[in-house]
């Protein structure tokens, strides 16, 4: 039986970038993650009959929601719902079920790279049937939506056993408890060489994958120590956990620091890598080395002939905009577009649809192609390997043979985490109020040659993002990008983004950090940040 369960609207269940976002305790209000899902159901338009794919990284919250989704969706009148055995999906596994199966959509329930746990952080964010995160058009429904909704339906049922797989029914709609691994692992499979990537393993290549106790754990097991044959221990803190062991599930230097601390090591493997709370961001650092995410970019598309995949080429190459230019001298030397797109996959996703676009990335550690339509944490790891195998060269070999023929963009991203929402947004009001002056400035040796508010034109469907971030230019080819994030649940977190060009004659091989410290301080006097924060150095710097 249906029934119809009278409710109020919730404040503040305005989807950002990647879905809604909250704490759990906000989440585990009455009526809340039920309004919300209820919304998305009265506001996407799907066929008769739909296949909906429900499932997560994991994390607190997540079975209870899966439960009352699942009973949602029933009495909406789908007809069939794929979820992943105990609940997990990674979102690029839930990506490609969604394309695999003709799905009409998803919903993936995470909140990526936050903190997880009873008062840690829960989202849910829809993708529709191409398998890429519902278009701001879908959102700004879903959102008036939530304003107006006064109740929700589901089927009267029982929760049903998540652990097993097979089948089983809600009402008239059909449920089927899947492996999540093994369709995503056949999938990487059908794009890389595993027999040569073997083959360097069985010639001494070594590995360390730190899953951190998130949703990657069994893909990177099924696939790099069972499939690919590295080590039984390769794969570290690879059990999923509703708090993901108490750490912070973001693959950068701060909260892998264990990794980090592995492979600076004399005796470190050859290769490391992590994942983050949902599997499709990643880390990569090799002996002695880590690249950074804007880097990863540009070499794995500068290489990525070398995987089966990819051997036919690239179509183009996009970007979001505050990461660093080096893809668009890798895109100019092959002779195919570089695209400059706001932050989030669903702008790449346009492109990707269009075949404008066959490799994407952003530099929060976010990097795809065409096989599916989100970031894919462990398809960048796998390219990387594709490429160690192919070529027998080290990460740090890659990586010179790389910057003598482009040049290096040294390049970093400074977090301001937790900020007065009010300060952060009268920082960036004030600045936005200085662009028409600033080109004019100064600032020792760096001359400020332009400055905007970035707006964006999709070149597929000529629709408008505005204000997606401050970019300031220098004569010298150096740039600063000012941005507040949307990903965060506490406060705001102001990020500001760091760049020098230096050219393949050039100093390839100096510390990040002393070549770009003229322009941090610029950083911080264009935004009076100390002054008006109280802070002295950020939170984070990637």
């Amino acid at each position: 039986m249906i029934t119809s369960h009278p409710s109020r609207p919730f404040d503040g269940q305005k989807p950002g970038t990647s879905g809604l976002r909250k704490k759990v305790p906000e989440f585990a209000q009455p009526g809340y993650a039920e309004n919300f899902i209820q919304a998305i159901f009265d506001t996407v338009e799907r066929p008769d009959a739909s296949t909906i794919v429900i499932g997560g990284d994991g994390r607190f919250h997540n079975r209870t929601v899966i439960q009352a989704a699942l009973r949602i969706a029933a009495a909406n009148g789908y007809r069939r719902a794929l979820v992943g055995k105990g609940g997990i999906l990674s979102t690029p596994a839930a990506s490609h079920i969604i394309r695999k199966y003709g799905a009409s959509g998803g919903l993936i329930l995470s909140a990526s790279h936050n903190p997880g746990g009873p008062d840690g952080d829960f989202g849910i964010k829809y993708n529709i049937a191409n398998g890429g995160p519902a278009p701001e058009a879908v959102t700004d429904a879903i959102y008036a939506r939530t304003k107006t909704i006064d109740r929700w339906m589901a089927v009267d049922a029982d929760d049903i056993d998540l652990d097993t797989i097979g089948s089983t029914a809600i009402g008239d709609m059909a449920v089927e408890i899947i492996d999540p691994v093994a369709d995503y692992a056949s999938l990487m499979e059908s794009l890389f060489d595993f027999a040569a990537i073997r083959e360097a393993v069985s010639n001494g290549l070594t590995m360390a994958f730190d899953a951190m106790h998130a949703v990657t754990g069994p893909y990177a097991t099924e696939i790099l120590e069972n499939r690919l044959g590295l080590a039984k221990g390769t794969v570290r803190n690879g059990t999923p956990l509703d708090d993901f062991g108490g750490h912070h599930p973001d693959p950068n230097l701060v909260h892998a620091h264990d990794l980090y601390r592995t492979m600076m090591a004399d005796d470190a493997p050859d290769f490391g890598a992590a994942s983050d709370g949902d599997g499709d961001r990643n880390l990569i650092i090799g002996r002695g080395i880590f690249v950074t995410p804007s880097d990863s970019l540009a070499m794995l598309a500068a290489n990525a002939h070398l995987a089966p995949g990819y051997a036919r080429g690239l179509a183009g190459i996009a970007r979001s905009m505050p990461t660093s230019a080096a893809a668009d001298r890798v895109a100019e030397s092959l002779g195919i577009p570089a695209f400059e797109t706001p932050t989030g996959w669903k702008f790449f996703g346009s492109l990707l649809d269009a075949g404008k676009a066959t490799i994407c990335g952003e530099e929060s550690a976010g990097t795809g192609s065409d096989h599916v339509r989100e970031k894919d944490g462990l398809w960048a790891v796998l390219l990387w390997l594709n490429i160690l195998a192919a070529t027998g060269k080290s990460v740090a070999e890659i990586a010179q043979v790389h910057w003598a023929k482009y040049g290096r963009n040294y390049y970093a991203r400074h977090d301001y985490e937790g900020l007065d929402t009010e300060i952060a947004h009268g920082m960036m009001r004030d600045l936005e109020r200085s662009l028409p002056d600033l080109p004019a400035r100064r600032f020792g040796t760096l001359a400020i040659s332009g400055a905007d508010q970035f707006d964006y034109t999709d070149p597929v469907d000529n629709s408008v993002s505005r204000n997606q971030g401050i970019r300031i230019f220098f004569e010298d080819g150096a740039r600063i990008v000012f941005r507040l994030s949307g990903t965060g649940t506490d406060g705001a977190t102001l990020r500001i983004y760091l760049e020098r060009y230096e050219p393949p004659a050039g100093d390839l091989d100096a510390e990040v950090s002393p070549m770009l410290a003229e322009l941090a301080k610029v950083a911080g006097t264009l935004t009076d940040l100390e002054t008006r924060t109280g802070r002295t150095r950020p939170d984070v710097i990637t």
